[in-house]
């Protein structure tokens, strides 16, 4: 058997104390048990109905790699949805395959999951330009992708929920019309004001020790002398006239309040949002449909929605 079939994975690291050296070791060991076959039994077998292959795409100074998901019978003009998986420092977007798989089976739609690049060394201000630059290759060049650039709609998870909102608000600033954003689990706080709401106290350290994997991820996002209000969608200026949302928020989840925030701050702007909340979900619980009953609902929701916004018109 080869190693991303035989993967185990890591214990969890001390995140207060953990050095570069420890952080790309233990990412290196956890991205490869997310990609195993081994780890299918948490994170959900694919849809048989869905081709998945990794493509490289050409950005400014880099080649970036995104994961493409296909109806197996893939006809042209296809609406596109533009996915960003969660984990600040750890991920990669085949731990959304169980997802990403069925949408795009079964929306007869091409999903481009970004494999955007982690903090540590590279900062938040880099995952989020990858976000970006990858939505908007793909529309400019819809005809190779074999999308309709009409019926785009952005979806992020956790880490790529934030990065996703960051881009919903550039692709308004830029003249790229979204029908819809999917904001699942969003952190959409990452300034001084981040750990204060209720439920950062209350799910602090259960089910997850939540609160440590935080503080790194603040620490790695936020380079010294950045202004963070510049990489935290709450505090925008002007959330109006962006893309209608579907919020989806786990209530056993430090983040849940700026899940809920975001939702109140949208509305207030005018926006179009849904905020739908799982009772007793925990963070990151749609990737997780081995062990979480919830998820297949949540999927079922996030896959109804997008069939409605990205009819053709």
């Amino acid at each position: 058997m080869n190693e991303i079939a035989t993967a185990t994975r890591p214990l969890e690291p001390d995140f207060a104390a953990i050095t570069t050296e420890e952080l790309l070791a233990y990412r290196a060991a956890e991205n490869r048990w997310r990609a195993s076959a081994a780890a299918r039994q948490v994170l959900g077998t694919p849809d048989p109905g869905a081709t998945i292959a990794w493509h490289q795409v050409g950005l400014p100074g880099r080649d970036l790699p995104v994961r493409v998901y296909r109806p197996e019978r893939a006809e042209a003009a296809l609406p596109l949805v533009v996915h960003v998986h969660g984990g600040g420092f750890v991920g990669t977007a085949a731990q959304c395959d169980w997802t990403n798989s069925h949408l795009a089976a079964r929306l007869a739609a091409v999903v481009v999951s970004v494999e955007h690049r982690l903090l540590g060394p590279a900062s938040l201000a880099d995952a989020a330009a990858d976000g970006w630059e990858v939505l908007d290759h793909v529309v400019r060049n819809a005809a190779e992708w074999g999308v309709d650039a009409t019926r785009t709609a952005v979806f992020g998870e956790s880490c790529g929920a934030l990065i996703t909102a960051l881009t919903a608000i550039r692709a308004r600033d830029r003249g790229l019309e979204l029908r819809a954003q999917v904001l699942v689990n969003p952190a959409v706080d990452v300034t001084a004001t981040m750990f204060d709401y209720p439920t950062m106290a209350e799910y602090a350290y259960r089910p997850s020790r939540a609160r440590p994997q935080l503080r790194f991820f603040q620490r790695l996002a936020i380079p010294e002398g950045h202004d963070p209000q510049v990489l935290s969608p709450l505090y925008c200026a002007d959330l109006g006239g962006l893309a209608p949302a579907l919020l989806v928020v786990p209530t056993r989840d430090a983040v849940a309040d700026h899940g809920r925030r975001y939702a109140e701050r949208l509305r207030a702007a005018g926006t179009p949002v849904r905020l739908t909340e799982y009772p007793g979900a925990r963070h990151a619980f749609l990737t997780l449909p081995g062990v979480e009953p919830q998820a297949e609902a949540a999927r079922a929701e996030i896959f109804a929605y997008l069939r409605a916004v990205l009819a053709k018109s």
